[in-house]
């Protein structure tokens, strides 16, 4: 008998420590919500005190486990027979029946089953799983029938609130109420919860806080109100490093230095000490120092901060590029004849990102010394605000009074009617220089990407009229139609007073005001989108030699994506979008006006590669208004070769008399017309190298004009 007791002893004191097995398995939910070190002692058949680090304040007590049997029957000393489960500890609850029901449920021991301690172990962890209850414990009885098994359960509490820890959380409050709004007024489903910590946790990834991490509550109060403490990642300190090409940081026990100042680098961060991780805007940061021009490497690390737990520190490690250059170049064009041109460039010069460019084209008709300072932008502010200044010295036969027709060119002042006229005879020398603020409207927030810019500044500049030889020639004193004898029409070349002199030369002093909206979706070569700008420069009169009038010009642009020659392979794509293959249909319309008194090398020049194509710069007209219009389709051709097939149109709107000296009557400019052609662009760096092929007005008479860049 001693023996039989000794074996079920031994059962049964398996199935009492039942729910301590439980507690130290590898049940998810007792891993997140219940301690990790339970006292297992099986010596004393006790259940240790278990305190919940989620529902501190229910006491759990300690009792005797009961034998499963305790008759001198012989039983199996591997399994028992059950006869009745009771299950208690619900009905103080307000939800009982419903959790009587799901411990009830969870459990695979019936009535009549016969039970071992595997089997008891699953029961004991379905009911935890379940997500209802804090606790659970097993009591055995002798029945008339079998064993008696009692369950009690701890059932969790009504939950009346959810909240993140600290309340300026990324994720608000709101958020989380919408998310348990559902749940609330109802009993705690440690399941359900864990599904529903999910979704925030998905939401702080979607928005970029990879580092963020939300802790186990606390505790649940009384009142039904669970904490939840959030650790968003908090970044501790940027430090910036330049390693050389052995990735080295430290040289001579000093750190490497770059040529950039630190300030211009974290100014393009919107990542800063203090700020919670972000990925997304880490990689928008990561853009901008790109876009600078001024590296060709940046990497990214991050490590903990020792001295501050929980927060981290980004290393940004910086490779500079080169900023210097040198270039020249060789052409030809219509306008300027032979030319060639050499430029010195520095794009970080201080290492304060300043740009500093110094030009010097040399042509046969015009030569031009220019140098310039930009400041994209200017150290403190927070619009980012631009700055550029300028001084210049040029010399240049304008393009205002000549002309070519039929193979000719004809010039003011022209002897005969030659094509081998070298303009000798009409200069402008001219002097000067200016400066401009140019600032997006972000709201003082220089990460916004602001659609909107204004742009403010002042010009001035001395313009001298002389000719090829330097002396003064105020006046053009034959043109095309007059004869060698007879001398009919003279001009003036720069501003006439009131008192009807002709000067030597003329002071323009102006302000300058502009404001542009850019929509499109590429800088470059856009598919969607529009651009619009409108722009006024005032000039003001600094004396009797200088002209007061007012020159006022808009433009509008847009692009209708469009699909109709496909000719690369991924055109032909049903799945091409705009990137795969740039398509579009692209208007632009310009106009422009001239109040005042005005010399007539100011007014508006109509033809050239920016206007009516099929003419030569200036060739269509002189005049004080215009309009123009463009109609443009391009499409990809074959990798890095796109076409376009265009039409332009422009008119003087009968302006061209209304200018001083009528230099586009006297050369007998038409005013107005159109042109057809085609162009090829071959992708570059900077932009499609264009060459564009256009016919005025049908007549057969073909143009080449060659630039960087589409039109508009």
């Amino acid at each position: 008998m001693q023996k039989h007791f000794l074996k079920i002893g031994k059962v049964f004191i398996n199935v009492a420590c039942s729910p301590l097995i439980l507690i130290s398995n590898n049940s998810e939910l007792a891993a997140k919500y219940l301690p990790n070190e339970v006292d297992q002692s099986i010596k004393t058949l006790e259940i240790p005190n278990i305190n919940n680090i989620l529902f501190q304040g229910i006491e759990i007590k300690k009792e005797k486990k009961f034998l499963l049997a305790e008759n001198n029957n012989d039983i199996n000393e591997e399994s028992v027979l059950i006869s009745e489960i009771i299950i208690e500890g619900w009905e103080n609850h307000p939800e009982g029946r419903k959790l009587e029901l799901a411990a009830y449920d969870s459990m695979s021991i019936k009535p009549g089953s016969i039970v071992d301690n595997q089997i008891l172990n699953q029961d004991l962890n379905a009911i935890y799983a379940s997500g209802w209850f804090s606790g659970v414990k097993i009591k055995s009885q002798d029945g008339p029938l079998g064993v008696r098994l009692i369950v009690n359960v701890v059932p969790n509490p009504i939950l009346k609130k959810v909240e993140l820890k600290p309340i300026n959380s990324i994720v608000s409050n709101e958020y989380v109420d919408d998310i348990f709004k559902n749940y609330y007024g109802t009993t705690l489903n440690l399941k359900e919860f864990q599904n529903k910590i999910e979704i925030i946790k998905e939401r702080y990834e979607k928005a970029g806080y990879s580092l963020a991490r939300i802790n186990s509550p606390d505790r649940i109060s009384e009142n039904g109100v669970v904490i939840l403490k959030v650790s968003e990642g908090i970044i501790s300190d940027v430090k910036i490093r330049f390693p050389n090409s052995d990735g080295e940081f430290i040289i001579d026990g000093k750190p490497r230095k770059g040529k950039t100042k630190d300030w211009v680098i974290k100014r393009e961060l919107k990542t800063q000490p203090g700020t919670i991780f972000n990925r997304k805007i880490l990689e928008a940061d990561i853009g901008r120092l790109y876009a600078t021009s001024l590296f060709d490497d940046v990497k990214v690390s991050l490590g903990p901060d020792n001295l501050n737990p929980g927060q981290v520190i980004i290393f940004l490690d910086l490779s500079e590029q080169r900023t210097g250059s040198l270039t020249g170049g060789l052409g030809y064009s219509n306008g300027s004849g032979i030319f060639a041109s050499i430029g010195l460039q520095e794009t970080n010069a201080l290492g304060r990102a300043w740009s500093t460019n110094l030009n010097l084209n040399f042509g046969e008709y015009s030569t031009t010394y220019n140098f310039s300072l930009s400041d994209p932008w200017i150290k403190g502010d927070k619009h980012k605000t631009s700055f550029r200044t300028n001084i210049f010295l040029s010399r240049d036969y304008p393009q205002e009074f000549k002309s070519e027709n039929n193979g000719k060119l004809y010039a003011v002042d022209d002897q005969t009617p030659s094509s081998s006229d070298t303009f000798s005879s009409i200069v402008l020398e001219k002097t000067g220089g200016g400066f401009s603020f140019s600032r997006p409207l972000n709201g003082g927030d220089p990460f916004k990407v602001a659609k909107w810019r204004v742009l403010a500044g002042m010009n001035f500049k001395k313009v001298k009229m002389i000719d090829g030889d330097g002396n003064k020639k105020p006046y053009g004193d034959r043109t095309p139609t007059t004869t060698k004898n007879n001398i009919s029409d003279i001009i003036c070349i720069g501003f006439t007073p009131n008192d009807g002199s002709c000067p030597e030369e003329n002071t323009l002093v102006s302000v300058i005001a502009s404001t542009s909206r850019n929509n499109l979706n590429n800088p470059i070569n856009p598919t969607a989108g529009n651009k619009f700008s409108f722009g006024t420069e005032q000039f003001i009169s600094v004396g009797k030699n200088s002209p007061t009038f007012n020159r006022m010009r808009a433009s509008y642009s847009f692009f209708v994506p469009t699909k109709i020659i496909n000719l690369t392979k991924a055109c032909k794509s049903s799945n091409a979008n705009s990137e795969d293959c740039p398509q579009a249909i692209g208007f632009q319309f310009k106009a422009g006006t001239i109040l005042g008194e005005l010399p007539p090398y100011e007014a508006f020049c109509m033809g050239g590669t920016s206007s009516i194509r099929g003419w030569g710069s200036c060739d269509l007209a002189v005049s004080r208004s215009f309009v123009e219009g463009t109609a443009e389709y391009r499409f990809p051709v074959w990798r890095m070769i796109s076409g376009a097939l265009f039409v332009d149109a422009g008119s003087d709107l009968g302006s061209q008399e209304q200018v001083p000296g009528k230099p586009g009557k006297l050369l007998q400019k038409s005013g107005s017309g159109f042109s057809l052609g085609g162009g090829v662009g071959v992708k570059t760096p900077i932009g499609p190298l264009r060459l564009d092929v256009a016919s005025k007005d049908l007549s057969g008479d073909w143009r080449y004009t060659l630039g960087v860049g589409w039109k508009f």
